[in-house]
């Protein structure tokens, strides 16, 4: 193939010495050009893994080992058992490429001192008919919404947009693949997420220890997501985000202190 020029690649190859991880896949020089396998595999003998061809890499990064589709690419379900040789430069970009689009020219971005991050009020101002409503989730719900939806559980890019009062992600939370704005997932959740905000409150007076359970509660579900339901599918109760948005609505809840028993003593 080709040798390729432009400075994006460039720049992201000088990186790469000995071996080199993306998001999910460990990127190793070889003596006749590289390997990349799931980081998962990284110890494993190659006799173990099935080998994969280029034109093959789409179809592995289209849908997760339960055959589940992956609508976002950066979430952290990539299949594992595979391993890919690749024999120069070019073949390689085409191969992050298929695995995480637009990976690579939003890294060159995110290093230059004016990086083209757009934060959330600014792009939520741009949108119209039924996400123009995310624009009423205040600072502190669109904070909530964005902590679910990005969570690491969820999305392996480095968020660098913000909204007021959250700060960027940190580094070693995530990857080297940076978020420059919010996606098309976000922008459903905040508008599911002012939905329910719109809706009828129901009164429920929990004690602390009632809290800690149901929080519980959603990490059992969280940590066993059910297969059927599709990831960007907010009407289903049942959605992981969803769950985490609660699970984040429930840490940001003050907490009242319990009165002593002395105090809870009727006269």
């Amino acid at each position: 193939m080709a040798a390729v020029t432009h400075p994006a690649w460039q720049a992201f190859v000088a990186q790469i010495r000995d071996d080199l991880v993306v998001a999910q896949v460990r990127i190793r020089r070889t003596k006749d050009g590289f390997e990349l396998r799931h980081v998962e595999d990284t110890d494993r003998a190659e006799g173990t893994l099935r080998e994969i061809k280029l034109p093959g890499l789409r179809a592995l990064a289209q849908f997760t080992a339960c055959g589940a589709f992956r609508p976002l690419k950066s979430a952290p379900n990539l299949p594992t058992g595979w391993v890919l040789r690749l024999e120069d430069d070019a073949e390689l970009e085409s191969a992050l490429d298929r695995l995480y689009p637009g990976a690579i020219a939003d890294w060159f971005a995110a290093q230059s001192p004016d990086a083209p991050v757009t934060n959330y009020r600014e792009f939520t101002r741009r949108q119209t008919g039924m996400y123009r409503i995310t624009t009423m989730l205040s600072d502190a719900q669109a904070s909530l919404v964005t902590r679910a939806c990005c969570h690491n559980t969820f999305c392996l890019k480095r968020r660098l947009w913000t909204v007021n009062g959250l700060a960027p992600d940190p580094v070693e939370e995530k990857s080297l693949i940076p978020c420059l704005e919010p996606c098309a997932i976000l922008l459903e959740l905040a508008r599911q997420a002012m939905r329910i905000e719109q809706e009828e409150k129901m009164k429920l007076d929990l004690a602390p220890g009632e809290a800690a359970t149901l929080a519980a509660a959603l990490e059992i579900a969280l940590a066993r997501p059910d297969p059927a339901v599709p990831e960007a599918d907010f009407n289903q109760p049942a959605n992981p985000r969803r769950a985490r948005l609660l699970l984040e609505k429930l840490a940001a809840l003050p907490i009242r202190p319990t009165l002593d028993r002395e105090e809870q003593r009727p006269e």
